[in-house]
């Protein structure tokens, strides 16, 4: 690969001038390397270390003909830097920065560098390490961390695409801010931690007992004072340089202080909860941003009592599931809470008077999305601990605006039905979501809540409406009387949630029946809902009684050990505690159908859910037609029983199932070109696809690689495959399996399944 520069000149060789020195050096990214700074003593280390070519106290020398300079010194010291270089630069020549304020160096560059300011892009290498100085320069600092780059309007575009992919070829995820912004920020969480960090050693070692209380601090006081440890002269300039947004977020934090104080004196309990929930629960959620994880992950951190802010390997961040060949399923799985009723324990339990607690609460990751959300609207939430949430409920008109965007994650579910909820709200919000979440339709669900006055609108997208949603409030609803165009239950929700709110009746009549958690959990919270035939009605204007919910086992997870334990020649397995909700059953009608052996077992009731125990041992399956009756029953299933279609003897063919392609992934194309990829004859139609079975006693699948496009269903359905495999069958981007179940491959191990992580 050749060079990407003929001459890389670093004005600065500490820490991140050095390590940016040898990331290029150890990539074979620069012909040459040169330094620029006041030590010789550090000039003459850098080659002692290899690091550069040749280093030069004069700065006009040092940049003279190189085609990119990195400047890496202190922001107060910017502006003499580039009127020291200035003379010496190329026409042509890229310059960035690592300052960590930009508006004092965007307004340095401006005033020094002449005609090169509009090939000068600022930039913010976010990374460090304990020691500092040329000796502790390290090729791979960069690695897996962010770098924010704030071009300004006169930055030419050209010399930001230079820096991006520099920045990205040493390993860095590369971000864009608006300069104010990167500023706005950095004091938010970077610049203010440290002023309260100096603060707080300062005003305790005032005391007169100071020493005391040093002695006696524990660990809490270590780790929250551990960066007072840091460069006084640099923090002073930082905290000089960006004064305006220090002050800001000073005044920010002295508010929210002032508030705590006042819960505390007052002893206002829902208060203290309210802030220390939402506090621990946003350390989370910055903490999985951060390490490019799983809300999942940092909740069990927490559970633990760690604190291991992690570095984010490339597993973390994109784990594969590699399973082997064989094996058969045996003994019994507990398989996570149903999402779709944890979804809406959270929902309507905020909206209820009193508290409600949930036991079985799925703490997977679209579940805590709308776990968040609640949160963010001023709803005190407890846990979840061991799936046990308790929710302190504000009733239906004592949800409080949001200070931000509202994040649904990749939640589909979250985001639906939360348009309907927050239809009647008084106050304005924004619905975002993840990548996948952002290229699903949502104007399906906003054209019926226009029809009873909300103001929604979407981004347009081909006509289908994506995120981010948008809803202004304070709009009078009024009930609507509508026909579903295509079965939907989370359309359906979102109609009768705005209907809660609106003046009048509201009535819902699906072309074929679907999931009926929503109707079951607003009765179980004592809200009047009438079923007539395939219509559904409710009057607004009610109230909601908190209520214990007892949230069974998901019975769209409990599938893929239907179908596994089904192929798997030899297996018995027993899953307990699973909803048999009869608008959720149709995997079981279908399995059945293909002659699956699975009983239903110690049938009760929890919480207005039907549940059951099932038992599934394998039997020989045939290809059958999908009764279309029974598409939306399964809707989430297909995936899954696509593989059992694999292992069927003769033709499995699929009709009327358009909605698969409309999911986190399109279902139905991803589906067959995982089976393609691992031998199996299939074909796709608009609204569903032919399989055709190897038979029992055959090889259904190959070895192979799959590419799961961040689908969970994609992900777990092709780990059961491998049971009927010749070989190993490796699964890419399965990170997303915990927004649906979590600890999904430790499961599937301990019945049998040959799986691990890499």
């Amino acid at each position: 690969m050749s060079s990407a520069f003929r001459k890389v000149a670093i004005i600065g060789l500490g820490l991140i001038g050095g390590s940016l020195a040898a990331a290029l050096r150890a990539r074979g990214l620069a012909d040459s390397i040169v330094a620029g700074g006041r030590s010789a003593r550090t000039l003459e280390r850098g080659l002692a270390l290899g690091l550069i070519d040749a280093g030069y106290q004069d700065l006009a020398k040092a940049v003279d003909g190189a085609d990119l300079v990195f400047v890496a010194v202190p922001v107060s010291a910017m502006a003499d830097t580039f009127a020291a270089m200035a003379p010496g630069l190329a026409p042509g020549v890229v310059i960035t920065d690592g300052g960590s304020v930009k508006g004092a160096v965007i307004d340095a560059a401006r005033a020094q560098l002449g005609a090169h300011r509009s090939r000068f892009v600022p930039g913010h290498p976010i990374a460090g390490k304990e020691k500092s100085g040329v000796d502790a320069a390290d090729a791979a600092l960069y690695e897996r961390h962010r770098v924010i780059l704030t071009p300004t309007p006169e930055t030419d575009p050209a010399a930001t695409l230079v820096v991006r992919q520099m920045w990205t070829r040493v390993g860095a995820e590369v971000l864009t801010m608006r300069p104010d912004e990167h500023d706005r920020v950095l004091a938010e969480t970077s610049h203010l931690p440290h002023l309260l960090a100096f603060s707080l050693v300062d005003t305790l070692a005032r005391q007169g007992d100071s020493t005391e209380i040093f002695r006696y601090a524990a660990g809490g006081f270590r780790d929250f004072t551990r960066i007072a440890s840091s460069d006084p002269v640099m923090w002073h300039d930082i905290f000089t340089e960006n004064r305006d947004a220090v002050l800001a977020a000073t005044d920010l934090f002295a508010a929210g202080l002032a508030r705590f104080r006042d819960a505390v004196a007052a002893g206002d309990s829902d208060a203290l909860l309210g802030v220390m929930t939402r506090a621990n629960s946003a350390r989370a959620r910055f903490l999985a941003m951060n390490a490019r994880t799983s809300y999942t992950h940092i909740y069990a951190e927490q559970a633990m009592n760690t604190d291991s802010q992690r570095t984010g390997s490339e597993n973390a961040a994109n784990p594969v599931f590699v399973v082997q060949p064989g094996a058969q399923l045996s003994g019994q799985a507990r398989v996570p809470g149903d999402k779709s009723i944890s979804h809406r324990s959270i929902m309507l339990g905020a909206l209820a008077e009193g508290v409600t607690e949930v036991e079985g609460f799925l703490e997977g990751e679209d579940a805590l999305a709308t776990l968040q959300t609640f949160r963010d609207l001023g709803v005190v939430i407890e846990g979840p601990h061991a799936g046990r949430v308790r929710i302190h409920g504000v009733g239906l008109q004592g949800l409080q605006a949001p200070s931000r965007s509202l994040y649904m994650g990749n939640s589909g579910t979250s985001m639906r039905l939360l348009m309907g909820l927050l239809a009647g709200q008084p106050f304005d919000c924004e619905l975002t979501g993840d990548a996948s979440l952002s290229q699903r339709p949502m104007e399906r669900v906003a054209r019926p809540l226009r029809d009873m006055g909300a103001a929604v609108s979407t981004t347009d997208s081909g006509g289908k409406g994506t995120p981010p949603v948008r809803i202004r409030g304070g709009k009078a609803l009024k009930g609507i009387d509508y026909d579903l165009p295509v079965a939907s239950a989370q359309v359906k929700s979102a109609i009768l949630l705005a209907g809660l709110y609106a003046e009048g009746e509201t009535r819902v009549t699906e072309p074929a029946p679907t999931r009926d958690h929503t109707e079951r959990m607003l009765a179980g919270f004592g809200y009047a809902v009438q079923r007539d035939g395939a219509s559904v009605t409710l009057s607004g204007g009610g109230t909601l009684r908190a209520c214990h919910l007892d949230v069974p086992a998901d019975i769209s997870s409990a599938a893929f050990f239907l179908v596994a334990a089904s192929i798997a020649p030899g297996s018995e397995l027993l899953l307990p505690h699973v909803g048999i909700n009869p608008t959720r059953t149709g995997v079981i009608d279908i399995l059945r159908l293909m002659g699956a052996d699975i009983t239903v077992e110690n049938e009760r009731d929890a919480g207005g859910e039907p549940v059951a125990d099932l038992r599934v041992r394998s039997a020989p399956l045939k290809g059958i037609v999908i009764p279309e009756h029974l598409v939306p029953l399964a809707i989430d299933e297909f995936p899954v029983l696509f593989v059992a279609a694999a292992c069927a003897d003769g033709e499995t063919i699929l009709h009327g199932a358009e909605e698969l392609r409309v999911k986190e992934s399109d279902r139905i194309q991803v589906m067959a070109d995982g089976l393609l990829a691992l031998g199996v004859d299939a074909e796709v139609y608009p609204d569903g696809i032919r399989i055709r079975g190897a038979g029992q006693g055959n090889a259904a699948f190959t070895g192979g690689e799959i590419q799961s496009h961040g689908d969970h269903r994609i992900a777990m359905s092709f780990a059961m495959a491998a049971l009927r495999a010749s070989g190993e069958i490796r699964i890419h981007d399965c990170a997303n399996v915990a927004t649906s179940f979590p600890g999904f491959a430790e499961l599937a191990a301990r019945a049998g399944l040959q799986l691990v992580v890499a």
